[in-house]
């Protein structure tokens, strides 16, 4: 009996050294590239210096990265003979942006480690940080160890993104599925208090819905015609280079510019936390962040699981 308890005790133990090994940590580069990190930020503050919208692209790369069978660099393969990329998907198709920026960091990660060491994936974490940062939000310890996939799948992200015409219910379960709460939904949904969003995926919003402020409709409309003009832009919140609070003070006052977001407050269980939000910038830094760490944690490839990809567009 002794011995199979002492064989019991060391199989936790090594089971539990195991797991914390194959665990991401925010040190994971202080040994083995310490320039890692710091060459990441350089180039997110300079691309977005250049293009302030860029944040707002490379924040939604990790995003749309994570939702899809977790965060594994899956959104940056393109098409191969065995699969399409997602970035064809619904929710990614010609909207989804920040490619090269994504290929410049890895170039210069991988110059400056002098091997290949960092994921792709855990460049998108790591850029979506520095570009909140970037633009006046919160910070926080990004878990990296991440690895990349070698596959993608643009059915899976079809039926997984979120849709801007989503309501409140569709978009509880949809986070839902991917171990997120409510809290997490409307943190995250803050993250569109920077960047713009295409008249194609807001018009019906602008044209039809009811509950929208008439002012802030006919202001939309004028650079969102019924007809053509799909890919003009409008800004989420009147600070879309600014990381603050506007996007949830614009949802209280029924100026949300997609369907999901002003599903947020709209006599439902969030509208509370939006409003909480809306006056208390560091209630919503505090969850943004939190909730950013978590949706990072979405299944991870660690350990000897995927690869380290030598270019972030295709498997080695």
């Amino acid at each position: 009996m002794a011995s199979l308890n002492n064989f019991l005790l060391h199989a936790f133990v090594w089971l539990a050294l195991a797991t914390t090994s194959f665990s991401l940590s925010p040190k994971f580069y202080d040994q083995v590239c310490p320039q890692a990190l710091p060459a990441i930020k350089k180039i997110v503050q300079a691309a977005i210096h250049k293009e302030p919208r860029m944040g707002a692209s490379l924040l939604r790369l990790h995003f749309h990265d994570c939702f899809v069978n977790g965060c594994d660099g899956s959104l940056l393969l393109d098409s191969t003979s065995t699969f399409e990329t997602e970035k064809n998907a619904r929710g990614n198709l010609n909207s989804v942006r920040g490619f090269e920026v994504v290929d410049q960091i890895k170039a210069e990660v991988d110059r400056v480690c002098g091997r290949l060491v960092v994921s792709c994936a855990d460049i998108l974490a790591v850029a979506a940080r520095d570009s909140v940062v970037t633009l006046g939000g919160p910070t926080w310890k990004v878990l990296l160890g991440r690895r990349d996939s070698t596959t993608a799948s643009r059915t899976l992200a079809d039926s997984v993104l979120p849709s801007a015409s989503m309501d409140l219910p569709q978009l509880i379960n949809n986070f839902k599925n991917q171990g997120l709460n409510q809290r997490d939904l409307v943190a995250l949904s803050g993250g569109h208090t920077i960047g713009f969003s295409q008249c194609g995926i807001f018009r019906n919003r602008i044209y039809n819905a009811t509950n929208i402020d008439p002012a802030f409709a006919k202001e939309r409309r004028a650079t969102c015609p019924r007809t053509g003009g799909n890919t003009n832009l409008a800004p989420f919140d009147p600070t879309p280079s600014r990381f603050d609070t506007a996007y949830f003070k614009n949802l209280v006052k029924q100026r949300g510019l997609l369907t999901s977001d002003q599903a947020l407050f709209n006599g439902g269980s969030t509208d509370n936390l939006v409003k909480t939000y809306s006056l208390n910038p560091d209630a919503f830094w505090d969850d943004f962040a939190k909730s950013m760490i978590k949706m990072g944690n979405i299944k991870p490839l660690t350990g000897k699981k995927g690869q380290i990809r030598v270019n972030c567009r295709k498997a080695n």
